[in-house]
């Protein structure tokens, strides 16, 4: 959602001929994230969101398009793919691939309350029972071998505590493996900013771009460590907040015992995984006209507090039968 790549009104009106959206009206860049480029478009016949590729070239997107658009067909309120008049996704702006999407209501929260983390527990699960029948599959691209790959070109770059830490936690990842758990596609980004709420309801679900098969159990604790995490500075998860996002899950998809084991390493794998891509976006950053960096030492003192909480976190209530 930052501007890597800018563009001008004739640009996009240019290429909104190709699409039967109307003229353009509006063009305004969206100065969010960290990994595309996105612009609001406003046309005679709508409001649409216009994203250009900047890590993904032509051939790797129509998984994450038909991913939405088979979302979308089954009620879960994502953003609708616009194909052009040869009824493609994917065009192409700037010499880069780029798609537009209906543009959803509703606004993003900074403070998340019971409700709003209960609502997020049945989006979760309702995404995770829709995407079953995808008939699109594609592994989840930051997944623990990311997660390897990505902290052995990071430990010479680290001061000596954070690389000691970094060791030590891909050492427990490969000796709390994931592949007995229940999988499917996940989102793998479901921060508060990549969510739309209208009051209490959910009006917008947003960012599949890091989409992918790996552990359903993943997409929980990615979204209970940014949705539950308490004010304190070490980083436990709120227990009531906490309660909430897993119990409403479990009403659409029943946890097990397995999972419930397996609870307190994947909220460790999470925190790593966003720890490592914070850290790589602060050592090998990118330039852009808009870029927003995010703090990586906010997931260090998450996963520290996850380390020290270990097997006191907080499950379900009732646990599952």
């Amino acid at each position: 959602m930052s501007v890597f790549t800018p563009l001008t009104p004739d640009q996009v009106g240019s290429w909104l001929k190709r699409y039967s959206l109307g003229a353009l009206e509006r063009l305004e860049g969206v100065a969010e994230g960290l990994q595309n480029s996105n612009f609001f478009v406003d046309t005679v016949h709508g409001r649409y969101v216009l994203t250009v590729f900047e890590q993904f070239n032509r051939e790797e997107l129509p998984f994450f398009v038909n991913l939405m658009a088979h979302l979308a067909r089954h009620g879960i309120p994502c953003p609708t793919p616009i194909a052009n008049r040869d009824n493609e996704y994917v065009g192409e702006i700037a010499g880069k691939p780029a798609i537009i999407v209906t543009r959803l209501g509703g606004r993003s929260l900074t403070q998340a309350g019971v409700a709003h983390c209960a609502a997020i527990g049945t989006l979760l699960g309702d995404l995770h029972v829709a995407a079953q029948s995808c008939g699109v599959r594609q592994k989840h691209q930051r997944g623990a071998a990311w997660r390897r790959e990505t902290a052995k070109k990071l430990l010479p770059l680290l001061a000596a505590d954070d690389a000691a830490l970094l060791r030590d936690e891909i050492r427990h990842e490969a000796q709390h493996g994931s592949s007995e758990l229940p999988r499917g596609i996940i989102h793998a980004d479901l921060f508060r900013d990549n969510v739309l709420f209208d009051g209490e309801r959910v009006s917008g679900l947003l960012d599949f771009y890091f989409a992918g098969v790996d552990a359903l159990l993943f997409d929980l604790a990615v979204a209970a460590n940014d949705w539950c995490r308490g004010a304190e500075e070490g980083g436990e998860l709120d227990a009531a907040r906490t309660v909430a996002l897993l119990n409403a899950y479990h009403a659409v998809r029943p946890l097990s015992e397995r999972e419930h084991l397996a609870w307190p390493a994947m909220l460790r794998a999470a925190a790593l995984r966003f720890w490592l891509s914070r850290l790589l976006d602060a050592h090998r950053p990118r330039t852009g006209e808009l870029v927003a960096r995010r703090d990586p030492d906010e997931y260090r003192r998450l996963l520290r507090g996850h380390i020290a909480a270990d097997r006191r976190q907080v499950w379900i209530d009732p646990p599952a039968a």
